[in-house]
């Protein structure tokens, strides 16, 4: 069982090779467990991203995002109410962005790892992250 984040979520559902080979191994090895989680805040980011311009994709955010819900491996955890309290909880020291404080926060909650290039997460000892 694994979290991803937001550029995670999108290297691997697009099939990009960012990915590294150990990120590229675990999503295997989870997708065949059923076992891979995107916090909804990623679909908030991608939404965002697309509408600014920053990110293309192949079809509107809309399609993408029902391809991502189809698969039935991917599991979408909501920002419920233990999440998004522990993401204001989040031990110091870790930044302000929103998003990623809910994604760290889903992670720790679940009790899962989560796969990120994001160095800031990565050096945050209080999440298991790993690239």
């Amino acid at each position: 069982m694994i979290v991803l984040d937001t550029h995670t979520w999108v290297w691997w559902i697009n099939g990009q090779p960012s990915l590294s080979r150990g990120a590229q191994r675990a999503i295997a090895k989870a997708a065949s467990e059923a076992a891979v989680y995107v916090s909804s805040i990623s679909v908030w980011e991608v939404s965002q991203l697309v509408a600014k311009g920053r990110l293309e994709l192949t079809m509107d955010v809309e399609s993408w995002v029902h391809k991502s819900e189809a698969m039935p491996f991917m599991h979408f955890v909501a920002v419920d109410n233990p999440v998004a309290m522990k993401s204001v909880h989040l031990p110091a020291p870790f930044h302000s962005d929103p998003a990623d404080r809910i994604i760290v926060a889903t992670a720790i909650v679940l009790g899962y790892p989560l796969i990120t290039k994001d160095r800031r997460i990565l050096d945050y000892s209080h999440v298991k992250a790993f690239w």
